[in-house]
């Protein structure tokens, strides 16, 4: 079992009396679960209290502590950013310097020291935006974007397999000599053809599932840093 980071070892550090969640009628059995977990899960308690939009947000820092790519002066780039945890982390990390911009189809509520975008990354032109936008290329394009489940593992899998391609080839045309990708996989990481062409284009690929990950997820992360700077044709 992998180590826990530090912010892992905080949160849960933190004593939380647990609480039950009376039945209602007005909520079925499935809603009380997930409010039940709601309530008693420490991360969702911790991002309310540090002031974080979501709990994802320490899956970015844990991913941090891991691996250490976050800092000042990064350009960063946040793909399906809404509702805006992991800009948030992405802002504190970059202590005032730096550039970090957030696209998202959904509108994302301000955050102070972002750029937010409402588009969808997959047209055509967002690349040269960004580029634009940027005036140059990014250090970090990360991505924790999964498609819609539909309580089917396989298909769950394929579909946000689907999306890590997309995001992907856009990461391939905005980032820098030396950038780094991250995006959330399903377990089983990328499929082997993906998997083979970031190893191709990246001098080290990892996967990781930080604590703040639930237990019962299939979720995990792909982390590959070093691009080698390859654009698409």
């Amino acid at each position: 079992m992998a180590k826990l980071t530090k912010s892992a070892k905080e949160v849960r550090g933190r004593h939380q009396l647990t609480v039950r969640v009376k039945t209602s009628k007005y909520r079925d059995k499935s809603s009380n679960r997930w409010l039940e977990r709601q309530l008693n899960d420490p991360y969702v308690a911790e991002s309310k209290r540090l002031g974080y939009r979501s709990r994802a947000a320490f899956k970015l820092i844990q991913l941090d502590e891991r691996y250490h790519f976050l800092g000042k002066g990064k350009t960063i780039v946040d793909l399906g950013c809404a509702p805006g945890g992991w800009t948030q982390v992405a802002v504190k990390r970059n202590r005032g310097t730096g550039q970090v911009v957030g696209i998202d189809i959904l509108e994302t509520q301000p955050i102070e020291g972002a750029t937010l975008i409402r588009q969808d990354f997959t047209e055509a032109d967002a690349p040269d935006k960004l580029k634009t936008l940027l005036n140059g290329e990014a250090d970090i394009v990360m991505s924790d974007m999964a498609a819609n489940t539909t309580g089917h593992q396989q298909t769950d899998h394929l579909r946000t397999i689907g999306l890590v391609e997309v995001a992907y080839e856009f990461a391939k045309e905005v980032l820098a000599p030396g950038g780094i990708f991250i995006a959330k996989v399903f377990q089983g990481g990328a499929e082997g053809a993906l998997l083979a062409d970031v190893k191709k284009n990246f001098a080290k690929v990892s996967h990781c599932k930080p604590d703040a990950s639930r237990q019962g997820s299939p979720e995990t992360y792909l982390v590959a840093q070093g691009f080698r700077g390859e654009k698409m044709e």
